[in-house]
């Protein structure tokens, strides 16, 4: 499956970095990126983000070495704001659009005009960087805390395209995006120009890639083709891995049990010829040289059936080596005891409201700034100002909030957990976090160094794990930084779940599987509508 990428642009050498307390990130990796674009895949806690921030030059790998072919423009995973910074400063052009108006206002000064360079035709160039993104040129004037979290997104998607570098590396870009938003960012990259190396979750821009390269057992291979040509090839060298394997089995079986067969023949045939030997039916010396004889054939024959069992252990080993044993997150969730008929919260606008009843499964969608997040944080803060509405009846309430901002970073994954389960012992926590993943060294960790799918993965546990169990999950955008295992196992947790849930998301196949009650889209105005979802 690996390609010799002859028009690499980034070369990795025995990569490898080291974390301050001691766990591996990545471990000798080698391989490169090819111009054009290259889906990065692997499972949450491979090393993917990692990676992207050393080849930006974000980190300093601990040994190897790093080639590229260019300059290297990179939008992290979680993308930090100042809310108070403008948006020509995140497109990266506030010096020189500032320097061209100030010229333009009859400021000479020599410092504006060195700041321009070449770049006076700066403004009109953003503009249509805006408007690639679908956003509208006056953005140019606002401040990032005026901006929806996906319009944050392709403001800085689109800086980066106006800074033309060589090589792009884009860790998670659909996050935060609705669906229109998603769509804008699929045509730029239809586009992109030069190399393009993006992580995601997302199927659907995974499938614009040219090649896709996974990460795995600090290893990286590269194959030509998007990611569902790359998913059928690896499913199909799975099945025949697993085929191999049951066949090395079944014939390490067999050469078990010959070895047996031939010890048991062999046993036998000294036992004859002991008898032989105290009965005296024959001479003394013709025993002796049929007892040498035997020897020497028993030896042949143990080093022979001796050596093909081995060659069978040793291709049962190398079969089980192809087999992946990846481990999947279990999430067995307590009983929040909720029964059919409780009134959990209620969501309304100025025309009609909507009660989530019991353990419904309920979700709100719209497009970016519309309100959604906003609405979220007044149900769990219990505020009741502001149109549309929405009122907890509850005070046992679960919140995943979109950035994932309450963890304490510097605090390790244990502390962060206790601190909604206080009446757990320390041992029945660690046990509970193992079933997200979360376990050995990592549970120690500081929450700082860790993936963005392993943050993800605690700040669910300390929601779905907090004692009492909340009545009502809160997940905003859910499935950004996951991997699609994950996603699987997060479906499967909150389909079987007994308490009510209430989730925002532009991931429609998600929603879909989780075989909701309740779709309500929310409009600019603040207006609800009930909808059904469905992928087309």
């Amino acid at each position: 499956m690996s390609l010799q990428n002859t028009h690499a642009s980034v070369i990795l050498d025995r990569l490898t970095f080291t974390w301050p307390d001691g766990s591996n990130a990545l471990d000798g990796v080698t391989g490169s990126f090819g111009t054009g674009r290259t889906g990065l895949v692997g499972r949450n806690g491979s090393g993917k983000s990692t990676l992207l921030r050393l080849i930006a030059n974000e980190l300093t790998p601990t040994s190897g070495a790093i080639h590229t072919t260019g300059d290297v423009a990179y939008l992290p995973q979680r993308l930090t704001l100042d809310v108070d910074r403008r948006v020509v400063e995140l497109l990266g052009v506030a010096r020189a659009l500032d320097a061209v108006r100030a010229i333009a206002a009859g400021d000479v000064d020599a410092a504006h005009f060195e700041a321009v360079g070449d770049d006076w035709d700066i403004e009109a160039r953003a503009e249509v960087s805006l408007a690639e993104a679908g956003l509208d040129p006056s953005f140019l004037d606002r401040t990032v805390g005026e901006l929806s979290g996906g319009e944050a997104v392709l403001v800085a998607i689109a800086g980066i395209r106006l800074r033309r570098a060589p090589i792009t590396l884009l860790d998670e870009p659909t996050n935060n995006l609705d669906r229109d938003a998603r769509s804008r960012l699929a045509d730029m990259v239809r586009s992109w120009k030069g190399t393009l190396v993006v992580v995601s979750h997302d199927v659907s821009l995974l499938e614009l890639m040219d090649d896709t390269a996974e990460l795995y057992a600090h290893a990286l291979s590269v194959f030509g083709g998007p990611y569902s040509q790359w998913r059928a090839w690896l499913d199909g060298e799975q099945d025949a891995a697993r085929q191999a394997e049951r066949d090395a089995k079944q014939s390490l079986k067999k050469e078990k049990r010959q070895r047996i067969e031939a010890e048991t023949k062999l046993a036998g045939r000294a036992r004859m010829a002991n008898k032989a030997f105290v009965e005296k039916r024959v001479p003394k010396i013709i025993a002796n040289g049929r007892k040498m004889a035997a020897q020497v054939s028993a030896g042949r024959l143990r080093t022979e059936v001796a050596e093909k069992e081995s060659e069978a252990r040793a291709v049962l080993d190398e079969a089980g080596r192809r087999v992946r044993g990846d481990a999947s997150m279990k999430i067995e969730l307590p009983d929040p005891d909720v029964s059919s008929s409780r009134r959990i919260a209620t969501i309304g606008d100025e025309e009609r409201s909507w009660i989530i009843q019991g353990p419904e499964r309920v979700a709100l969608i719209g497009r970016n700034g519309v309100g959604k997040t906003t609405l979220l944080e007044r149900l769990v803060a219990g505020t009741t100002d502001g149109t549309p509405t929405a009122t907890g009846h509850t005070d046992r309430i679960g919140y995943l909030p979109q950035r994932i901002d309450g963890l304490d970073e510097s605090r390790s994954v244990l502390d962060n957990i206790a601190e909604a389960a206080p009446t757990i012992q320390e041992k029945e926590l660690r046990n509970r976090l193992a079933r997200f993943l979360i376990r050995g060294d990592t549970t120690d960790r500081a929450v700082g160094t860790l993936s963005g799918g392993e943050r993800f993965r605690v700040a669910l546990a300390k929601v779905l794990l907090a004692d009492p169990a909340p009545h009502l999950v809160v997940l905003d955008e859910p499935t950004n930084n996951l991997d699609l295992d994950t996603v699987d196992q997060l479906v499967e947790a909150l389909r079987a779940y007994r308490g009510a849930v209430l989730v925002v998301s532009h991931d429609d196949a998600f929603l879909e599987r989780l075989e909701l009650d309740l779709t309500l889209e929310i409009d600019a105005e603040g207006a609800f509508t009930e909808v059904t979802i469905g992928v087309s």
